[in-house]
């Protein structure tokens, strides 16, 4: 799937839901379906600095690709990253820094969270692009 196709299916499955409540919902599944992040990368060098919730990040490179992985201690803030990993990861560095991550205000997200969820959402999307400019 392409990135455009990745962040057109995250647009369509948020027009399904009419209510606010539904998609936060929606979110909390994508952080319970959120792969497994081993306890002991949940180390200082990993957290996402101005994020309310800890957040973790970490990546590696396979082919050319950079793929993410990612946990927090708060539910909502899990699936927030659950979804930008699911559009972003297994891309290449430079398509990730050529985006610009509007599928974001596209969904509503930004208008829709809490001003500490939306720096905290700032916060990851910065990381995903930092850890994309260190691997050009």
């Amino acid at each position: 799937m392409t990135l455009q196709e990745a962040k057109q299916s995250i647009i369509e499955d948020f027009a399904m839901f009419d209510e606010w409540l539904d998609k936060y919902e929606y979110i909390i599944e994508l952080g319970k379906n959120l792969k497994a992040f081993p306890e002991d990368k949940k180390t200082e060098d990993r957290l996402v600095k101005g994020c309310q919730s800890r957040v973790w990040i970490d990546s590696e490179v396979k082919d050319g690709l950079l793929y993410f992985y990612a946990d927090s201690d708060a539910i909502i803030t899990k699936g927030i990253i659950s979804l930008l990993i699911s559009v972003y990861s297994g891309r290449s560095a430079s398509e990730i820094l050529a985006d610009d991550f509007s599928f974001v205000r596209t969904i509503g997200l930004e208008q829709n969270l809490s001003p500490t969820r939306v720096n905290g959402l700032a916060s990851m999307i910065e990381t995903i692009k930092a850890t994309a400019k260190e691997n050009v």
